[in-house]
């Protein structure tokens, strides 16, 4: 048991690379970036306990802006792998449950300077590589963005530990935080490697025992985190990585009556789907299991006709097209007055015609491929639909090439119907639509803005005038989880912009914040009486 009462590390965010021309930082990652791609094909197995498992269903890793080119394989599982990985987890969780919470912070914090420094350039480099991120979006998400989730992590950790309960004259009240009864199966995308490692850490981190089924598009950064973990010191099978077809990964995690928690970043269809198998199951488990989810989004841009027509104009060129358009937080749908509607179009359209478009091994490019053929095609659907369409045009982009990588032009769409299909459905990818309304009806935009969609997860307001602002913030009091005024509705910092929504978007359980890391214990309440009661009588009965 612990000899103190221990204060971690005060977290500060992690200072950003710039990686402008000419700057150690970039040319050190461009190196890496080389060297990896060059290298002999790699192998990612799965991670079941102290075992790396190799099965004979092996997927080729092919980055999506050179998909003819093959970095490596990675290991299939199947059902038994799955159970495997649940009994290696629960053969963990004794040891680990039980080991001091400051042994556990240390490991984490450990990780998270061995990211800092030496583990830097190959966590960017193999999410540039395999996830098709320019060197900045990168080092923000798989670098930064991780080094403060595990940092911050510990404070909270703290600070959750040392919430304690009053005592009265005679008695001695504590409060444990007991890690869940059972393991946590994580399921993660492919866009935020930072997500991928924290879906797994933050219910580590409070002593519980993970299943981790990584996206299969995400697999060579994933590949990097076990070897982090590993290197930090985290105890085998605490962290099981198992790639599986999702629903026989699920056939066994969802009838295990030690399941848990679901810690998820997906689709808003997959996980509702999910939620149901868990409910209809519930008399299988041990205990209620905590569902946590963050999912899809379909995030707005509101300017109002005080706004300033360069800031809005840069919030679109921004918020809509880093990464490709591929971050549940980035904007699809934007509403502009007529006052300024041109300005502002004029200017994202220049914005979108000088970005450079190519592989990531190019630090100039600021649009990479999309993630998949999967995505690329379902993307360019949208846009055929467009086309199509006599309500909606396209003003800049909607060109796409799948012959080397999965390259889309980012897709600058204007609509006359405010409920057209790209207004409303989550497209995921570099297409933003644009409805211009009457000046004097910002009020009754912003009702449409609320009713449009079924998510709730980011939006954004642009305005130099407070009152409507502060409008805009009421009547969307409920539209977005994460909401900007006079920015881009994408970017959340731990420790500063902790990230989640409601509706469609999910549990709203805030990434980035102590509310997560609630979600992974069950508290228990001690009292001590230091003289007890010998005599049942009391005073009322005379």
């Amino acid at each position: 048991m612990p000899k103190g009462i221990y204060q971690m590390p005060f977290p500060e965010n992690e200072p950003i690379n710039s990686y402008e021309p000419g700057s150690p930082q970039r040319e050190s990652l461009l190196g890496k970036y080389k060297e990896m791609y060059n290298q002999s094909p790699i192998h990612v197995p799965l991670y079941i306990g102290g075992n790396e498992v190799t099965t004979d269903d092996k997927l080729p890793i092919n980055p999506p802006h050179d998909h003819q080119h093959v970095l490596g394989h990675f290991s299939m599982g199947n059902k038994s792998h799955v159970e495997d990985a649940i009994e290696a987890a629960l053969a963990a969780r004794e040891q680990w449950a039980n080991l001091p919470w400051e042994n556990r912070a240390t490991i984490f914090l450990k990780a998270a300077d061995l990211l800092a420094g030496p583990y830097r350039d190959e966590m960017n480099a193999a999410t540039m590589l395999g996830q098709s991120k320019n060197v900045f979006q990168a080092e923000i998400d798989a670098a930064c963005e991780l080094i403060d989730f595990l940092r911050f992590n510990v404070a909270y950790m703290q600070q959750i530990y040392a919430e304690q309960p009053e005592s009265a004259e005679g008695i001695l009240n504590r409060l444990e935080y007991r890690p869940l009864e059972g393991f946590i199966f994580a399921i993660t995308p492919f866009n935020f490697t930072a997500i991928a490692a924290n879906l797994c850490a933050a219910p580590a981190m409070m002593g519980n025992v993970v299943v981790w089924k990584p996206a299969e598009t995400q697999m060579y950064s994933a590949q990097v985190i076990m070897k982090l973990f590993k290197e930090a010191g985290l105890p085998d099978g605490v962290v099981n990585m198992v790639v599986a077809d999702g629903p026989e990964a699920g056939e066994v995690v969802f009838n295990h009556p030690d399941f848990a928690g679901l810690h998820f970043t997906g689709s808003t269809a997959v996980f509702k789907n999910l939620w149901k198998i868990i409910g209809n199951n519930i008399d299988k488990y041990k205990s209620y299991p905590r569902i946590v989810g963050e999912t899809g989004g379909k995030d707005f841009i509101v300017a109002h006709p005080s706004a300033d027509p360069m800031a809005v104009a840069a919030g679109i060129s921004r918020g809509a097209f880093e990464f490709q358009g591929q971050k549940c937080s980035a904007a699809s749908r934007v509403y502009l007055p007529k006052s300024i509607s041109e300005a502002i179009l004029n200017k994202v359209v220049e914005d979108v015609n000088s970005f450079k478009m190519g592989t990531t091994g190019d630090p100039s490019n600021f649009i990479n491929a999309v993630i998949s053929e999967q995505a690329f095609d379902r993307i360019a659907g949208y846009i055929d639909y467009i086309n199509k369409s006599d309500d909606a045009q396209v003003v800049a982009g909607g060109n796409y090439d799948k012959n080397k990588g999965y390259f889309i032009e980012p897709t600058v769409v204007t609509t006359n119907n405010p409920k057209f299909k790209t207004m409303c459905e989550e497209i995921f990818g570099p297409v933003v639509t644009v409805y211009t309304y009457d000046d004097n009806d910002f009020e009754s935009i912003l009702d449409l803005v609320d009713q449009t969609s079924e998510y709730a997860l980011t939006g954004a307001v642009y305005s130099q005038d407070r009152y409507a602002l502060q409008l805009a913030m009421k009547k969307l009091e409920n539209a977005a989880g994460n909401f900007y005024l006079n920015d881009k509705p994408t970017g959340a910092v731990v420790g500063q912009q902790p990230f989640g929504g409601a509706r469609g978007s999910g549990t709203n359980d805030k990434a980035g914040s102590y509310l997560n890391l609630l979600r992974w214990v069950s508290p228990r309440t001690i009292k001590e009486a230091l003289v007890p009661v010998k005599d049942y009588r009391y005073p009322f009965l005379g």
